[in-house]
């Protein structure tokens, strides 16, 4: 929808002539889960306690969630599976992950899945204790981590950090998260 010309949407315009940021993007295809992700780690990253955020791109590696792109990015990212059996991902995530290790020695948090290899695989060697992930998010799918995350955000407490190495990364489902709590508007006079 957003590489399509006769898209006339502000995003998709600005995507056009390449000054969409990667994280308006990515929330944007994914919906609730990038969106939660992203509110996250804005939110927390501006108290100092988390890093600026980063997000794993198909075949570019960790890059900030604010770099600008446009068609020629995106098609790129599509053309690159997020598969560890495939070079050009896996070579671009372990190498960016290696060298922001290197550059640093600040833990790293991991909100995207731990329940699988497909970032574990790379960020561990790279980080090693100092790859963290919300103890919260073992047994919770997608959907339910970014509404975990998007609760978080506007309620102002932050998850629970573990070690990657040598945690329960998959579990039983936890409860579902309950129902927000509807906004209250006055009442006109």
């Amino acid at each position: 929808m957003l590489l399509r010309p006769e898209a006339t949407f502000e995003l998709a315009r600005r995507v056009q002539i390449g000054d969409a940021t990667l994280g308006e993007v990515f929330a944007f295809c994914s919906g609730l889960y990038f969106r939660g992700k992203l509110a996250y780690a804005r939110h927390f990253s501006r108290s100092g306690r988390l890093p600026k955020p980063l997000v794993i791109t198909p075949g570019h590696g960790l890059l900030p969630w604010d770099t600008r792109v446009g068609l020629t990015e995106l098609e790129a990212y599509g053309s690159v599976p997020v598969d560890l059996a495939d070079a050009r991902y896996a070579q671009s995530l372990c190498r960016s992950a290696e060298a922001l290790a290197g550059a640093t020695k600040a833990e790293a948090v991991l909100l995207g899945s731990v329940a699988t290899g497909k970032y574990v695989d790379c960020l561990l060697p790279a980080f090693g204790e100092r790859l963290l992930f919300p103890a919260e998010f073992v047994g919770r799918g997608d959907m339910s981590r970014g509404g975990l995350m998007l609760r978080c955000v506007a309620q102002d407490e932050e998850l629970t950090y573990i070690t990657v190495a040598g945690a329960v990364r998959k579990g039983a489902r936890p409860a579902r998260l309950p129902k927000p709590e509807p906004l209250k508007t006055p009442r006109p006079r």
